[in-house]
């Protein structure tokens, strides 16, 4: 055995990342296993429970998973390790909830585990009573009882089928396009399992395959998006790659309150409250839906879990790069929006061309003494922010845009005053959630156009910026390590340029602070999906 993985018995897996086997080791881990730490030569993986669920709900057994740490592995894996990936997957499914003529029975063919379940006193709570076959379950409980069972670790599989909502004609346009072949896959795993979440990097088209799981389904369907530019955005693309017309599509958001057979609405407005009350809970059930649409399901609000929880009888299909989530529901994704039904690696689709490559950098920028000093007395808040909003910075985004002049190139800070003071500096336009909605466009426009070069972005330009030419991002300051929010930025690059370059993506930190320790938690995004990341000092560029 010579392979690139050292499987130990705490259920850790490590990879050696120079190994020529290294890369196609990855996409096996990534199917099951959660990246721990990621620096230069040895990166840490976790085999979760909550990872061995969801690739056995996207179709891959124990078998599966053992054959592949069996052929990557540099010794015989241990016993103990076998054994529980075998038990857990076996857990899969133990349980079902079905629908009978009376409504929800929950069942299994292992009074045992029946048993065990029914008498724990969460759960009794959404029983009704034991009958021959299993337990009646409460008609509104379906959701709660998924989540209760999750953290027994008996996850259940949900059988009981899905209103059909209100019928309605929806078909994809044949304008001369047709969706890529993983696009179809992850519809027809999604269509087959009834409700899910579909993992694809941003620039894949994720759109696209909301957009056929609607031309198949063929429902009113609910779509719920980030912000109101995301919903322009989901409506621009249905007009163009699908037979709805614009009196078909209708936006439900601070600015509009239409409702049509496809309704887009913002997760904004479905968590406003008004005295401790949801103002627009109603949208859930103002029309029979057939089918909910979570876009970018990572940055899910938490209120939206406990109203999805009672949608449980409508199809789910949840879209996303990456089902990491920084307050750790992962499993509330799982139990509540489905299990992952598909996943595709962001370097397999670059390699059939579909996403640019991109390479990633980490710049160190030195803080000056009078900052040092600052930094050395200030609390922990403070010393994020004065790392983050460092001087230093400036020389070094001046160098990158030098080295990369006339390139399309994002710059994104997350405080609003470092935004403007850099803007002004560089002499560049800014864009920030303050920004009014005509005036983006405008400078979007700009942008695609190349008219202007470059602009200074808030955090707003995380998710839901559609700007296909930006080749270049240089991250200024973030959210304290976010992976997801590495996945979005990233995700502004991957778009495929017309002239086949690379994207280039720098990441610029001050040296020996804790901005430098957070970033190495970003870096775990970035090497989960196999890319590198250059460190160099800030005299290197």
């Amino acid at each position: 055995m010579s392979g690139p993985l050292i499987v130990q018995s705490d259920r850790t897996v490590l990879l050696e990342t120079d190994h020529p086997d290294a890369q196609d080791a990855r996409h096996e881990l990534a199917i099951f296993a959660e990246l721990e730490r990621a620096p230069e030569h040895i990166h840490t993986y976790r085999i979760t429970k909550l990872g061995l669920w969801n690739a056995r709900a996207a179709g891959h057994d124990a078998n599966y998973i053992l054959e592949g740490l069996r052929k990557y592995s540099k010794f015989p894996l241990p016993p103990l390790v076998e054994a529980e990936i075998e038990s857990t997957i076996a857990r899969f499914g133990k349980l079902t909830i079905e629908r009978d003529e009376q409504g929800l029975l929950l069942s299994s063919d292992s009074i045992a585990v029946l048993t065990e379940v029914g008498s724990n006193k969460k759960i009794q709570e959404l029983l009704e009573g034991r009958e021959e076959a299993g337990y009646r379950v409460r008609d509104w409980a379906r959701g709660q009882l998924k989540q209760q069972l999750l953290k027994l670790g008996w996850p259940a599989q949900d059988n009981a089928g899905y209103t059909p909502g209100t019928p309605h004609e929806i078909d994809l346009a044949t304008n001369g396009w047709a969706p890529r072949q993983y696009q179809l896959d992850a519809v027809a795993k999604f269509v087959e399992g009834g409700s899910g979440v579909v993992v694809l990097p941003c620039g894949a088209g994720k759109t696209i395959v909301g957009a056929a799981a609607m031309a198949q389904v063929k429902t009113n369907t609910l779509i719920l998006v980030t912000n109101t530019v995301a919903a322009r955005q989901w409506r621009d693309e249905l007009l163009a790659k699908t037979s709805l017309t614009e009196d078909e599509i209708a936006e439900y958001s601070g600015s509009s309150k239409e409702l049509a057979p496809v309704t887009i609405a913002t997760y904004q407005i479905l968590t406003t409250k008004k005295k401790g009350e949801f103002l627009h809970l109603a949208l859930l059930n103002a029309r029979d839906w057939g089918l909910i649409l979570y876009d970018e399901v990572h940055l899910l609000p938490a209120p939206i879990f406990k109203m999805t929880a009672d949608l449980q009888a409508r199809r789910r299909l949840g879209l996303t790069a990456t089902l990491v989530r920084e307050d750790g529901r992962e499993s509330d994704v799982f139990s509540l929006i489905g299990p992952k039904r598909f996943d595709a690696p962001w370097k397999e689709i670059e390699q059939q061309g579909y996403i640019a490559p991109a390479k990633c950098y980490e710049v160190r920028a030195m803080l000056p003494d009078d900052e040092r000093m600052d930094y050395a007395i200030a609390d922990s808040d403070g010393r994020f922010r004065i790392a983050s909003t460092a001087k230093a910075k400036l020389a070094i985004m001046r160098r990158i845009l030098k080295k990369h002049e006339g390139e399309p190139t994002l710059i994104i800070g997350q405080y609003l005053d470092q935004i403007a003071e850099v803007a002004e500096a560089l002499g560049v336009p800014k864009l920030t959630g303050e920004t009014p909605v005509d005036e983006r466009e405008v400078l979007f426009k700009k942008f695609r156009s190349g008219e202007i070069s470059a602009l200074v972005v808030s955090k707003v330009a995380n998710f839901s910026v559609d700007l296909p030419e930006a080749s270049v991002a240089i991250q200024i300051s973030g959210a304290f390590g976010s992976r997801q929010e590495e996945a979005q930025r990233l995700g502004r690059l991957l778009r495929p340029k017309e002239d086949g370059r690379s994207a280039a993506f720098y990441t610029i930190v001050s040296k020996d602070t804790v901005e430098q320790d957070f970033a190495q938690n970003r870096q775990r995004f970035l090497a989960e999906q196999g890319y590198s990341y250059e460190i160099m000092d800030d005299n290197e560029i």
